[in-house]
């Protein structure tokens, strides 16, 4: 690879903000939906399925339903995405607001 073309991808990894916002995870066969919030969407799916996978994820409810069902009954939706910049305080308050609302719209439980 030409050290230029290296140089510049390392550069746009370094500064690429993963989006932060809230998120569903839906399990089809029973219509349960589970509402929750995180810095970092594009990681929250894999890390969520691997918890879930493992028998350890932190609501017993969730992780109930996943062996129950199974993990091909859920799917990960990204529900909105925080694009503007914001303090750290700024963006703690507002996933906090974000996923209440959320929860309270969808009828769900907040993760």
């Amino acid at each position: 690879m030409d050290p230029n073309a290296r140089k510049e991808a390392s550069r746009k990894f370094k500064e690429h903000k993963p989006p932060c916002g809230v998120y569903a995870v839906k399990c089809a066969a029973t219509g349960r939906v589970w509402v929750g919030s995180f810095t970092n969407l594009e990681s929250m799916k894999n890390r969520l399925w691997f918890s879930l996978g493992q028998g350890g994820h932190r609501d017993r409810a969730l992780q109930d339903e996943w062996n129950a069902q199974g993990g091909e009954s859920f799917q990960y939706e990204i529900l909105e995405k925080f694009d503007e910049e914001l303090c750290a305080i700024e963006v703690n308050d507002r996933l906090k607001d974000r996923k209440a609302h959320w929860a309270s719209l969808l009828g769900a439980r907040k993760l």
